[in-house]
This record gives C-alpha cells, sequence and structure tokens, in this order.
C-alpha cells in the first residue's frame, strides 16, 4: 500500500534526511508524512511595502530587487547581508548558514519575491534566512494560504526548514495513484458530514481556500476523536456484555444497623445518589467499574464504607488500596472510628507491616475473619490471598500503575465490583477520554456546617502581617500547614526549601512547637511526625507537597503555600483541601514573588475566585492542555493527537462520542462488512495494547 512506503523513497528525502525525520518528527512511511499537520497558516496573497514595516507583524511579503552583497565577519561568525528594496525603503537579508549556495543562487538587479519574519537590528530592519522566488511576471506571485510546519534545529541545519518540509510533502502527494483510502465508514462520513479523507488531507497541506481548510480540520479532528470514543466504547460495551459480576442482592444488618445507630451526619443528597447508583450496578448481576468523582471533603469515604458494608450483607470482603501509608493509615483510622461499635473487623496492611502481624492478616483474609483491608501496593502481592473479594476500592487512581491495579483482579475466579475515587475534580471532556469506559458518580455537595476556604494571595515581601494571623490563628487552639515545593535548595530553581524554611518558621515561632514532613522520610518516621500533629503536640507542620493528598486534621485551618507558583491549579487545590475539614472557618494563602507571568496571575485569581474543583480543573486543561494533567499517560488512548485538541474541540469530541454510540449499538462487534474499514484502523491504531480500559 502507498501509505506504507519508506519516507526515504519520496523525492527530495533519501537516506540521510529519513534518518533525520525518522529521529526528529517520528515520521518513517508516506502516511506519517501526509499527517503531519501544519501548525499555522500564512497569507501569501497579500504583498507588503518596506515602508509599512512596523514590529507587530510576524511575517511579511515583498517583491523587489537586491541591490548588492555583502560579507561580514570571518570563520563561524561569517554572515551574508543582501541589500534589498521595492523603491520605498531598504531592508536586509540575512545568512548565517548555506552562504555559498546563496550566492551561486541570487543575484543583484534581478526582481525576486522575498518572504520572512522582519526583526529590527541596529535601528535597521532585516530577515534572517527569507525564502526568496524569481520574479518574472503576476502569474510567478504566490497567492492564498501557505501551510507552516514546525522543524527543529537539526532539521534546520540539514536544510529541513519548513518550506522544505512542503515540497517533500508536495512530492508525497504526487506519488499518490488515484485518490487516498477512505479511513471511515460510509454510513460515519455520511452521518458526521465530513469531507472525504483525500480532500481532507490535500486541503490540510495545500489549502485553496478558508472554507476548505475549516471543513479538512473538522474532517481530520473528528476521525482522530472518533477512534478514541470508539475505541472506548467497544470495550465498554463488550465489558458490559461478557464480564458477569457477583450479585448483591440484599441489604442486611450491616448497613441497616450502620445507618440507623452510627452514621455520623446525615448524608448529602448526592451521597444518597451515589450510593443507589452503586447499589443498582452491584445488584444487575455485571461488574461494576464506576469512577467516583468527588472535591475534597464531600465524604467520598463514607460513601465507601457504606459500600463495603453492602458487600458485607452479600457474604463478601472488600478492600481499599490507597498510594501513601499515610493515606493507608487515615483511612483505616477513619474506618475503625466509624464501625468500632460494630462487629466488623478492619485490617491495615502497608510496607511496614511487622512480619507476625502480617501473617495474622494473610490467614485471617483466607479464613474470612477480616472483611476489610485497608492498604497500600502490599495489597497487591501474590502472598495476598481473599476468601471472597467481592468489592475494590481504589483511592485517587492515577498515582498507580495500570499493571499494579490489574492485579487485584486475580484476587478471586471472577473480577470484583470496582470503585475508583479521585478527590481530584475531571473536566466532562478529560472523563470522557481518560476514564471514557467507566460510569461515573459525582458528588457535588458539601455536608452541611462545612465553610468554604477563603484563600488570599500574600507577596513575599510582606510576611508581618501574615505571621502575625499565623500567630492568632494557633494561640485560638488551631493549627497551621507551610507547604514548600522542594527539600533542599535547588541551584537552578531560585525557591524557598523546607529545610531552610523549617528553620526559619521555628524562629519566628519560638512560642510554638513546629514539625516537619517529606517525602524521603521513612515510613515511620511520617507517621510519628502526623500523630503529633493530630494530637495537636506540634502547632505548625512544615512540609512539601507529601500531604497534598489525604491527610485529614479537622484542626489545622491555615495552608501556607510558599513559592504557588511553582504550583499547578489542580494541586494548589489539592493542598488547600487540607484545610476546611472542621466546623472553623479556614484559610489558605498564595505566597509568590511580585514579578509574576500573565498565566501564574491567572491561577492565583481563578484560586482566589473560586472553590468549586470542577471550575479549577477545567481551568487548568485550559491553561495547561491535557497532556500534563496527571492520569493521561496512563489512559488508554491508542494514539497521539496530531491535529485535535481535547480543549478547543470538545463540541467535536461529544459529537465523535454520540456517533461512536450509535455505531456500537447497531453493530457491537464492528462485523458488519461496512464496519472493516473501522476495526482496521482501530487494530492500527492501537497496536498490541492491553485492555486497561477493563481495569479501572
Amino acid at each position: 500500500m502507498i501509505l506504507q512506503t519508506d519516507i526515504k523513497f519520496v523525492p527530495g528525502v533519501g537516506p540521510k534526511r529519513a534518518g533525520i525525520l525518522n529521529k526528529e518528527l517520528d515520521v518513517f512511511t508516506l502516511g506519517d508524512l501526509l499527517r503531519y499537520y501544519p501548525y499555522r497558516y500564512i497569507d501569501r496573497s497579500r504583498m507588503y511595502y518596506v515602508h509599512e514595516i512596523d514590529g507587530s507583524m510576524p511575517y511579511i511579503q515583498l517583491k523587489g530587487k537586491i541591490t548588492a552583497f555583502e560579507m561580514f565577519g570571518e570563520g563561524r561568525k561569517k554572515r551574508l547581508v543582501a541589500h534589498f528594496t521595492d523603491g520605498t525603503g531598504f531592508i536586509d537579508l540575512v545568512w548565517f548558514q548555506g552562504i555559498r549556495f546563496v550566492e551561486n543562487k541570487y543575484k543583484a538587479n534581478q526582481e525576486y519575491i522575498v518572504f520572512g519574519k522582519p526583526t529590527l537590528f541596529n535601528n535597521r530592519w532585516n530577515i534572517a534566512h527569507p525564502d526568496i522566488d524569481p520574479y518574472l511576471s503576476e502569474a510567478d506571485r504566490p497567492d492564498g494560504l501557505m501551510a507552516m510546519y514546525n522543524t527543529t534545529e537539526k532539521m534546520k541545519n540539514h536544510y529541513l526548514n519548513s518550506k522544505a518540509v512542503q515540497k517533500i510533502i508536495e512530492n508525497a502527494f504526487g506519488m499518490i495513484n488515484g485518490r487516498l483510502p477512505e479511513s471511515l465508514s460510509a454510513d460515519v462520513v455520511k452521518t458526521a458530514h465530513l469531507m472525504s479523507f483525500h480532500d481532507a488531507v490535500e486541503n490540510i497541506h495545500f489549502p485553496r481556500n478558508p472554507v476548505l481548510l475549516r471543513d479538512a480540520e473538522f474532517r481530520l479532528k473528528f476521525e482522530e476523536l472518533f477512534f478514541i470514543q470508539l475505541n472506548i466504547v467497544r470495550y465498554a460495551a463488550d465489558r458490559k456484555d461478557k464480564l458477569n459480576g457477583f450479585v448483591f442482592k440484599r441489604v442486611g444488618k450491616y448497613l441497616n444497623s450502620f445507618y440507623e445507630k452510627h452514621l455520623p451526619f446525615e448524608l448529602t443528597n448526592a451521597q444518597k445518589r451515589v450510593i443507589k447508583e452503586i447499589r443498582k450496578d452491584t445488584a444487575s448481576g455485571k461488574q461494576m467499574n464506576r469512577l467516583l468523582q468527588g472535591d475534597v471533603g464531600s465524604g467520598k469515604t463514607l460513601v465507601a464504607v457504606m459500600c463495603m458494608l453492602i458487600a458485607m450483607d452479600n457474604g463478601f470482603q472488600s478492600c481499599l488500596m490507597a498510594p501513601t501509608e499515610i493515606l493507608a493509615s487515615q483511612h483505616f483510622e477513619t474506618f475503625r472510628g466509624l464501625l468500632s461499635d460494630m462487629d466488623v473487623n478492619v485490617a491495615l496492611l502497608t510496607g511496614s507491616t511487622r512480619k507476625k502481624e502480617r501473617a495474622d492478616i494473610h490467614a485471617g483474609l483466607l479464613s474470612g475473619d477480616i472483611h476489610i483491608l485497608i492498604g497500600t501496593h502490599a495489597l497487591i502481592e501474590d502472598v495476598v490471598q481473599f476468601n471472597n473479594l467481592g468489592f475494590v476500592v481504589i483511592d485517587e487512581q492515577h498515582r498507580f500503575g495500570v499493571a499494579q491495579r490489574a492485579k487485584l483482579w486475580s484476587k478471586n475466579e471472577h473480577p470484583p465490583h470496582v470503585l475508583v475515587m479521585t478527590a481530584t475534580p475531571i473536566p466532562r471532556t478529560l472523563a470522557m477520554t481518560v476514564y471514557g469506559d467507566l460510569d461515573v458518580s459525582v458528588i457535588d455537595e458539601l455536608p452541611p456546617g462545612r465553610k468554604p476556604v477563603q484563600t488570599l494571595h500574600r507577596y513575599d515581601k510582606k510576611r508581618g502581617a501574615l505571621y502575625q494571623f499565623i500567630r492568632e490563628q494557633v494561640k485560638a487552639g488551631r493549627q497551621a500547614y507551610i507547604v514548600y515545593p522542594l527539600i533542599e535548595e535547588s541551584e537552578t530553581l531560585d525557591l524557598k526549601n523546607l529545610e531552610e524554611g523549617f528553620v526559619h518558621i521555628r524562629e519566628a515561632f519560638p512560642e510554638f512547637t513546629v514539625c516537619k514532613m517529606h517525602g524521603r522520610m521513612k515510613p515511620a518516621e511520617k507517621e510519628e511526625v502526623m500523630q503529633r500533629f493530630v494530637a495537636n503536640e506540634a502547632q505548625i507542620m512544615v512540609s512539601t507537597t507529601v500531604i497534598e493528598v489525604g491527610v485529614n486534621v479537622p484542626n489545622a485551618s491555615v495552608m501556607v503555600i510558599e513559592s504557588a507558583q511553582r504550583f499547578g491549579l489542580s494541586q494548589l487545590h489539592q493542598l488547600r483541601g487540607r484545610v476546611g475539614r472542621g466546623a472553623d472557618q479556614s484559610y489558605c494563602v498564595l505566597i509568590t514573588p511580585y514579578e509574576l507571568s500573565s498565566d501564574t496571575r491567572k491561577r492565583m485569581e481563578i484560586m482566589t475566585e473560586s472553590n468549586d474543583g470542577f471550575v479549577i480543573a477545567e481551568a487548568d486543561l485550559k491553561l495547561r492542555g491535557p497532556g500534563d494533567l496527571e492520569g493521561t499517560q496512563q489512559s488508554g488512548i491508542p494514539f497521539n493527537l496530531k491535529i485535535a485538541d481535547l480543549v478547543r474541540d470538545n463540541a467535536i469530541l461529544f459529537r465523535a462520542r454520540e456517533v461512536a454510540e450509535s455505531i456500537i449499538s447497531r453493530d457491537p462487534k464492528l462485523s458488519q462488512p461496512e464496519h472493516l474499514v473501522l476495526k482496521q484502523q482501530l487494530s492500527r491504531l492501537s497496536g498490541n495494547r492491553y485492555d486497561w480500559g477493563r481495569i479501572g
């Protein structure tokens, strides 16, 4: 097939350039080359005059003559300058490389079309390494939209600039006999009103007009997002069809007793709704795979406890896997506190559990004496076997590798029901892609009595008032966190570091006990420090982001984040969630230098204006893009997005999802003849990837 042709056989490439394109752009075949899309377009129909040039023009096109050439410098600093005029003024054309080629190709007193980026140097306008074409008549004048391609320094050193890439793509297109084969089925093309694949590829590289370019972009973006959604929808349908789950038929004494006698506070309507959704799933006879999103402090853990009691009512064990020992220990204490007056055996298993205790836990799990096991990665060790595991909760699951999560499936002959919990709100566009095969529940209410955290932005030169405020809060019986981004001083980053900060805070607050926490401490040390803080034996904790997830000290009312400009929005929101967990008013103070980029200043504004995790997650997605967000590298996205954008193209994403669901509802196996092309494309894009979507 022509699209599989090795790139070296495209005219203008050859073995040497092919090696560079392989390494720099991941382009190996003619098909790869055609999917190397432009990043922008420039209107070549406009001709400028030299006297019009100002600093606002990214690119200009001029028609005129070279009057003379001059050589400056020696050796590596040598540069060739051509003096160019169109009769309204002069501009210098400058070359630092390929000087001999330029001297041989271009002559003085001949007319040329010059195109490039103007810059001002020593009060003279110049264009470095311009595109130059001879001008003989009006027919030679470039017009229309010109595609611009991203290139690397190594490519430019081998004369593979944007124009050269476009020429190679033009040559590649010339090798195609007839039309490019369609990559979507006829019903998808018709339903979504799409341009043909051939026309889309041609117009994305060589757009004849803006309307055709818009239609080409829509077609290619839709295709990328459609195959991601088709992959997810197909797996979800296949899982629901094939994977039977344990049936939790009844609600019995465990849940009823807890609800009537031990519930710590009235459930919110959101919690009630989520428990109903989970009960429906677990009674359906199909294996549950549900994502539970809820902002910090929304009561996800209580939902997990009640669902585990339903599992007990049906004769099944449960487990909860947390990413850190601190979080696992906190969950264990929470579960023990909630279930202390009930006949429920809860155990904790982590890397630091002693050998004798570990053996007792293994025996208790096999006998069924242990009803609920809470732990870290230690849960997935082969030696950990259950009597009848029916319900699994994975907390902050983006911190686990997919293969680790998969091991929980082998703990029973049938896969247990899976509830994935996250306090990191996920925007709808990302949830549809990263967790698109999971059913989603959202707890969007805080328990009654919780006050929103007040967030303030302060500059690092003005600490007096802040320290006085912390002092007043601690004297009133509250506690404070002070978070630093690094443990030790970095030569490359001018940040407040934890070790210096710890000394400074102890000096600033001699009347209080100050403790410190960071990731390099041993688990036992962290646990000891945490317990001291929980017991209010230490009033101020100086910490790194190790406290970001799950630490629950209701008495802590102040969160100070040093060098807040170094944190993303979601991380700032997670840190803020460590306070505001009691009934008292809590505060989060973001400390930054005065000099901030516009993006950083925007982040600080968003944090001070909103406590809504979903608003913040959407803003984070827009500011940073989906690639930087936690969890996306494990998402099961079968190929990299080359032209679509999960944020900007969310309307196309939703349409692609609708069409994918329509196809799978009619043809779940993609076995109909007209859908063979879809099945082949999915196979090509997905390779031999595991079905990570089934793992939750």
